[in-house]
């Protein structure tokens, strides 16, 4: 792969995988809109690779604490504060693999991809992520976080299966409209993604491993290096304006923009 477009495409994914604004969607785009050759499988192995190594960097506490979590389940402690995180973003998870699994099985990955569902899915999103930003209260944290909520945003992150919806655009949507700070909807939110990341990358491992084309390399290298380096920085960015007084709609501005142009192409 040339080096300008692992330059491009980790770039992309770095930097789109946490915004809400849709990583998938933009990856899909790149080779569609400019004629450059699909990055393959591997490839997107390691630009998610450096996004998960990002997120685990950035919220390093927050993952601590999910990792022992995980550590007092499997020893039959489960009523630990740290073991009732592990097993609420566990819960959060389940119907986005039990989705992602039913789409595998339907046959239903490529048609997807197809420009018109972006547009659509990136237009529609962002109205929806604007509606939840203005209407909710906005006065709840994570230590809040429960059974409910995770099982609603757990639901909304299955959406994200549909390229350009956004896996942190939808749950941060989920989380407003639930009531929870947009900093907050924002660490929540990032936390979800770790499990969901892992196990991507897990069965893409798997895959590549049965198809035996599976290698490490300095393209690969590059790729995850360059992706984790974009993210921390998106993640940053994003932080600070949460936690200040900036809202979603610079986001929701960019995603009906974009949205509009995608569809004009599909239809045009």
């Amino acid at each position: 792969m040339a080096l300008f477009d692992i330059i491009m495409l980790a770039l992309i994914q770095g930097v789109t995988e946490f915004l809400p604004i849709s990583s998938s969607g933009h990856l899909i785009l790149w080779p569609l809109l400019t004629g450059r050759p699909d990055q393959g499988l591997m490839m997107d192995v390691a630009v998610h690779l450096g996004t998960l190594v990002a997120v685990c960097i950035y919220f390093r506490r927050d993952v601590g604490v999910l990792a022992r979590g995980v550590g007092h389940v499997a020893a039959g402690r489960p009523r630990t504060p740290q073991a009732r995180m592990a097993l609420l973003i566990g819960l959060a998870t389940l119907p986005a693999m039990a989705a992602g699994l039913a789409i595998k099985l339907m046959g239903w990955d490529d048609g997807l991809r197809a420009l018109a569902v972006i547009g659509w899915a990136t237009l529609v999103g962002g109205v929806a992520l604007w509606l939840a930003d203005r209407l909710g209260s906005g006065r709840r944290t994570g230590e809040g976080w429960g059974l409910r909520d995770a099982l609603l945003m757990g639901l909304a992150q299955a959406l994200a299966l549909v390229p350009g919806t956004s896996r942190s655009g939808v749950t941060m949507m989920a989380a407003r409209a639930l009531g929870f700070r947009r900093d907050e909807a924002a660490r929540i939110s990032l936390l979800m993604a770790v499990p969901v990341i892992l196990a991507a990358v897990g069965l893409e491992t798997v895959e590549l491993a049965r198809s035996g084309t599976i290698a490490i390399g300095a393209e690969l290298l590059l790729g995850a290096a360059l992706s984790c380096a974009a993210a921390l920085g998106a993640l940053s960015v994003m932080m600070r304006m949460f936690r200040g007084s900036w809202t979603m709609t610079p986001f929701v501005l960019y995603r009906l923009a974009l949205g509009a142009i995608l569809l004009t192409l599909a239809y045009g």
